[in-house]
């Protein structure tokens, strides 16, 4: 038997998986629920929910910055974009999406436009004018000349047998009739251009799977023999369009479709509609396509320092600087691998960037090595896998410091990190119903609730004590198990648990209710901060539970910066 007195000044682990319980290197907690890690390594009670609108549905956040002082929360709904601004509602725009396409919409924007993606949907653009907002589908740029458009055109695999015989058409002299070799056309070809005899031919009318009806804008001399050597668009109802965008080097960049899931698509430089590789020139249009032992599903592209590509299976990056046709230095750096079924939008946290992986457990910040030559993947949520149980959402709050990720049974796992004080602490944020949705805009996290039948827009206010002024929640932090002295305890008896509170009305330590030195709970009294503590008399034979546990439900501030617990212990 020995006497113990054992301090914990930091939290800075948070809570942690049971598997590491018996590290002694661990400034952790077995539960941290609604409170967050403190810059100094203390805890305090999270910020309650403000109440913005009631919703119709399910929705999904997205964040439209058109300047520091024009900021816009993005609703996404089954066919509605609602926008917000500082609270209030702007504007309602019909949109193609239906609820289940919005967990793979994809978006890039760029000064006061927003362009979004989906494999199933023409890419739309969202744009903020004088006159408010409009919604349109994305038009490649146009030649006069010729009316042909600047899109890429490309030869799918499955049509390499298939060769095309052009006639006449009783339509006119600017149509003609493609007759294929074998079936391939399908009323989802009409109003998709192809490529054939230098030049672009549109998709008029369907016969039958071999025969359709083009239109041309020019004057072209009909072969004699079936045309082997032709294009067709590489984005088009019947192939898919883009699954990701971004914004790289003044160019626009889709990475992968559904029928071309490894190609990476670059606009020309400063012309983002115009994907016209010409003759490879510096800023004319690049494509490229991921060349791997493993098949490679692009499932999203993100502009850093470099152009990363985060595929099903790896990693990549291009390097160039600049980038040209000529010049594509492109590797795969790390083989992690990243979700294909939703996107979950990858977080730019200081130089790196965080993803979640394709198993749906792993946080991974992708950095670059000191010499900016490698990347390396190292997982953010080692000691808190149990907190991941399916995201669904992930946001990032800069001022704050901290990482959010909804999970698909409502709670929220929260990760306050900050490298430079040691911080890296995950915990769970829980509320009355479920949250659904998380953005970060100006500094301010948003989210969508579902609670009971209804659903809202709400928001995390330093001013709001309940959830929507109606719910309290409940906070808890409770300790590892037992160790002293590097050894595990087997049996144990609490003397005295202490605790040093900052501005905090009031806490249960062990399950009793703490008496403040002032003994005022009204709204407008200030906290109390100090030393309080209870006096726990019994002995425990369990010491895998904690030993102190803090927690409160009453809709007051709460701080705790260390506990120091007293005793004695066998092992």
């Amino acid at each position: 038997m020995a006497n113990f007195i054992k301090t914990q000044n930091s939290f800075a682990s948070g809570e942690v998986s049971p598997e590491f319980y018996a590290r002694d290197d661990i400034n952790g907690l077995s539960c941290l629920e609604n409170m967050d890690v403190l810059p100094g390594g203390g805890l305090s009670r999270r910020c309650g929910l403000a109440h913005i609108a009631s919703l119709t549905g399910d929705a999904r956040l997205v964040g439209f910055s058109v300047s520091e002082q024009e900021n816009y929360i993005l609703v996404m709904t089954s066919g509605h974009i609602l926008i917000y601004a500082d609270n209030v509602f702007v504007s309602d725009l019909v949109s193609p999406w239906s609820a289940d396409d919005l967990s793979k919409l994809q978006y890039a924007q760029r000064f006061g436009t927003m362009i979004f993606v989906h494999p199933d949907h023409c890419p739309q653009v969202l744009e903020k004018t004088s006159d408010g907002f409009s919604l349109s589908n994305f038009m490649f740029a146009r030649n006069d000349t010729d009316m042909s458009v600047n899109m890429p055109f490309m030869r799918y695999e499955d049509t390499n047998d298939i060769k095309i015989s052009v006639s006449s058409s009783d339509r006119g002299n600017n149509y003609a009739k493609f007759t294929t070799s074998s079936d391939f056309w399908t009323t989802q070809y009409v109003g998709t251009r192809f490529v054939l005899l230098n030049h672009q031919w549109l998709i008029e009318e369907y016969i039958s799977p071999t025969e359709v009806i083009a239109y041309i804008n020019d004057a072209c001399t009909l072969p004699s023999a079936p045309i082997a050597d032709w294009f067709e668009s590489a984005f088009s109802p019947a192939r898919g369009w883009p699954i990701s965008i971004t914004f790289h080097q003044d160019r626009l960049v889709f990475g992968g479709s559904r029928s071309y899931p490894g190609g990476v698509w670059m606009s020309k430089v400063g012309n983002h509609k115009n994907f016209d590789v010409g003759t490879g020139l510096d800023d004319e249009a690049i494509f490229i396509t991921l060349l791997s032992q493993q098949r490679q599903q692009i499932c999203t592209v993100v502009s850093s320092d470099n152009l990363q590509i985060l595929t099903s299976v790896g990693e990549w990056a291009i390097s160039s600087k600049p980038l040209t046709p000529s010049v594509v230095d492109i590797k795969q750096h790390t083989s992690v691998g990243s979700c294909a079924s939703r996107y979950l939008a990858p977080q730019k946290i200081e130089d790196s960037t965080v993803f979640i992986s394709k198993n749906l457990r792993d946080i991974r910040e992708l950095t670059l090595d000191e010499l900016g030559e490698n990347y390396s993947a190292l997982d953010l949520c080692s000691f808190s896998k149990h907190l991941m149980t399916l995201p669904i959402d992930i946001a990032y709050n800069d001022s704050l410091h901290r990482l959010y990720i909804v999970m698909a049974d409502g709670n929220m796992a929260v990760l306050n990190q900050n490298s430079a004080l040691g911080i890296s602490a995950w915990g769970a944020y829980k509320t009355y119903g479920a949250f659904k949705s998380v953005v970060v805009v100006n500094g301010i996290t948003y989210v969508v609730t579902n609670r009971g039948d209804t659903y809202n827009l709400e928001k995390f206010s330093a001013d709001a004590m309940r959830d929507t002024d109606k719910y309290d929640f409940a906070f808890r932090a409770s300790s590892l198990p037992m160790r002293a002295s590097a050894h595990n305890a087997s049996r144990l008896r609490i003397r005295k648990v202490s605790a040093r509170i900052l501005d905090t009305k009031s806490i249960y330590i062990n399950g009793m209710r703490i008496n403040m030195a002032n003994e005022i709970y009204s709204d407008d009294a200030p906290g109390f901060s100090g030393d309080v503590h209870v006096n726990v008399l019994g002995t425990s034979h369990n010491c895998v539970a904690p030993y102190w546990t803090i927690h409160g439900n009453q809709p007051y501030p709460a701080t705790i910066l260390s506990v120091c617990v007293s005793g004695w212990y066998n092992i």
